[in-house]
């Protein structure tokens, strides 16, 4: 069973039909001991980073738990920015902190117009390292993003994409991981992405 966090940030129902589709188990928990019964936990979310207030508390002890559990997480889009120790866009808003660095919103030219943002459309993931969480999706692979912040580009990327500037992409640390790009939007690469969360998941 994989847990689909609900706060109310954006995307819910189209991750859910992504992950039916592969054939995936799936939990909306109303309540954070509902967490108990999952094999892994998805944080999706779409729009601004102070929407991650309505996980603080016990909604956020109760993903720790999972991840003390040797359970995995994945973040999509806000949910990936939510990983990291916090975002511009909401500074006295602190992320989980689960992987160091701050989230910054993408650079805008000016000057001749060519780079626009909100950043929306299909871009090219380059793939900095193997990853379990990428595994089967090659080098080169076109995604969906929609976006206008970005998380830092660390030893956590283990796949980066190019707006402007370089961004994180895809990361991971342990059990830890998230995508900048939407994978219920992004075709058959974006499926392949959520098969392996739940192959992690067991």
């Amino acid at each position: 069973m994989i847990a689909l966090i609900d706060y109310g940030a954006g995307n819910l129902t189209s991750v859910k039909k992504a992950l039916t589709a592969i054939g995936a188990d799936v939990l909306v928990p109303r309540a954070p001991e509902e967490l108990a019964e999952a094999r892994g936990v998805i944080i999706p979310g779409v729009g601004h980073f102070g929407a991650t207030r309505a996980l603080h508390g016990a909604w956020m002890e109760g993903i720790l738990g999972v991840l003390g559990d040797g359970r995995p997480l994945l973040g999509i889009c806000l949910g990936m920015q939510w990983l990291f120790e916090g975002s511009d866009e909401a500074p006295d808003c602190p992320g989980l902190g689960l992987l160091a660095g701050q989230c910054y919103r993408l650079r805008s030219d000016a000057a001749d117009g060519t780079i626009k943002v909100p950043h929306v459309g299909w871009n090219a993931l380059s793939i900095r390292r193997p990853s379990t969480i990428i595994e089967s999706v090659p080098d080169g692979s076109q995604v969906y993003f929609t976006h206008s912040y970005v998380a830092p580009v660390t030893d956590d990327a283990v796949a980066v994409s190019e707006h402007g500037e370089t961004f994180a992409a895809v990361v991971e640390h342990g059990q830890v991981s998230g995508v900048q790009f939407h994978p219920e939007k992004s075709g058959d690469v974006g499926l392949q992405l959520l098969r392996n969360f739940v192959a992690l998941a067991g």
